[in-house]
């Protein structure tokens, strides 16, 4: 049993709210108690963030800031076994995909964002003045504040250190919330804070349920001046209204029904290997994963065979076991949804290649566990086609032509991300240009250059964060003028 408290101030604080069991998805044991923040404690995060600007790292030079920011990667790597076990044990992610992306990836963020905070330049403009002598205008980033950064539980620290990384590269202090399914790494983090020596108050950390709880209490919180969030759209429309008041800015990587589109022209065996990893990774819980697949007609009974293939070739079991492919979803109430989607399937009608139902896990009856599941037959006005479901599963649809296709993939309310797999140049430019998300991969999934702009389009969120584009949000540009 684990307890895992507030960090605040550079101090480990037992929260006045409620406090609430963590449990481990493999088994649905309870495997420690969170320490709820009340609003006392979110007061004083968000006050220790404030002070924090104001002292020594407010007033540390960029190359100094940098340096500690390096210092963060090697601490997260050095405890890497340590972070490894804290994140499989929140979220029941197989070791396998865990080691190779979650952690490493949660690391080399700073390492990233340290790199574009030194080659980061702003603008220079020389104008032209009435008396004849000009005027020199010139442009100086200065941090937002203190940002709250709220944290999904998918893949808890890679996506709250992509926020956390660049928010402490500009200067800014951070009061983190995770989910109050995942709270271990963010925790853990903080003894990394402290030994590499960060000042107390850059980094907080609330744990807590979001309405009339800690989430609540950070997003409405005066004393803060942006807010970042990655999440389900119903919440971040609950940030916006909450944001509004003070008018502060939002970055919002929000809900996603990805599209993916292979057309009859495709490499069929990467397109498979491809489209199954959007489908089926992390359990399906991925919000650039794919849950409607457009199979051009002529291929389209071939690619249906092969993803079932793939969905029936993963192994569940314990999540430590190197050997194990698939674990389960977060929690009880989870898997609830995801299963309810898969009997909304059944009961439309649809045609089941693969799955639909729980696996028998002897040993691990009481886990959080879902089959990966294909269907097909299914309109596309169904609830399951159209509704995010966030689970290990995907419907196909057969199409003939681009137009009608691009049509489909365009005919939701969401907007995050697409791939797309043709061996025909102009046809892959055409479609990625043509499907309004905010990522288009052609013949790969999920490749990502930490510089480029990631972010969804529609309810699929608002604004950009990666590279320069989160030094955006993350500061304020200041022009000053010159008269010579």
């Amino acid at each position: 049993m684990t307890t895992y408290l507030n960090f605040i101030d550079g101090q480990f604080v037992k929260g006045s709210a409620q406090p609430f069991a963590n449990h481990f998805p493999t088994t649905g044991e309870v495997i420690g108690e969170v320490s709820a923040a009340g609003r006392a404690e979110v007061d004083a995060a968000v006050g220790a963030a404030r002070a924090a600007l104001k002292g020594p790292w407010g007033r540390m030079p960029v190359a100094e800031r940098v340096a500690l920011l390096r210092k963060l990667a090697d601490g997260i790597n050095a405890r890497f076994d340590e972070f490894l076990a804290a994140e499989i044990r929140d979220t029941g992610k197989p070791r396998a995909i865990a080691s190779h992306i979650d952690i490493p990836r949660g690391a080399a963020n700073f390492n990233v964002f340290a790199d574009q905070i030194l080659t980061a330049s702003t603008e220079t403009f020389e104008m032209a003045t009435p008396d004849g002598g000009g005027a020199l205008n010139y442009a100086l980033r200065s941090p937002r504040g203190v940002i709250g950064v709220v944290c999904p539980w998918n893949l808890p620290l890679l996506l709250m250190t992509w926020k956390v990384a660049p928010a402490l590269a500009c200067g800014n202090t951070v009061v983190v919330k995770p989910s109050e399914e995942t709270p271990a790494t963010a925790t853990l983090l903080g003894e990394v804070m402290n030994a590499v020596g960060i000042p107390p108050g850059v980094y907080n950390v609330v744990h807590g349920l979001g309405p009339d709880a800690a989430g609540e209490f950070l997003t409405s919180h005066p004393g803060v001046d942006g807010i970042t969030f990655t999440g389900e759209t119903r919440t971040g429309e609950a940030i916006m209204r909450a944001a509004a008041r003070g008018v502060r800015p939002v970055s919002l990587e929000l809900g996603g029904k990805n599209a993916g589109i292979v057309f009859d022209d495709a490499d069929l065996d990467a397109a498979l290997e491809g489209i199954g990893r959007a489908c089926f990774a992390n359990t399906g819980q991925v919000c650039l994963g794919t849950e409607r697949v457009y199979v051009q007609r002529g291929i389209f009974d071939r690619f249906a065979e092969g993803l079932a293939e793939k969905a029936r070739g993963y192994r569940f079991g314990d999540p430590f076991d190197p050997a194990t492919t698939m674990g389960t979803v977060i929690s009880a109430e989870h898997r609830d949804k995801v299963l309810s989607y898969y009997t909304k399937a059944r009961d439309a009608g649809a045609t089941i290649l693969a799955g639909g139902g729980v696996p028998e896990m002897q040993g691990y009856e009481n886990g959080y566990w879902v089959e990966p599941t294909v269907w097909t037959g299914l309109p596309e006005d169904s609830a399951v086609v159209r509704e995010e479901i966030f689970g290990p599963c995907t419907h196909l649809t057969p199409f003939d032509s681009e137009d009608e296709v691009t049509a489909l993939a365009n005919d939701t309310p969401y907007g995050l991300a697409t791939s797309i797999w043709t061996t025909n140049l102009g046809r892959a430019h055409r479609t990625a240009k043509a499907v309004d998300v905010g990522i288009s991969w052609i013949n790969s999934w999920f490749l990502r250059d930490l510089r480029t702009a990631f972010g969804g389009s529609k309810a699929s969120g608002i604004g950009r964060e990666g590279g320069v584009h989160s030094l955006e949000f993350y500061t304020e540009l200041r022009n000053v003028c010159v008269k010579l």
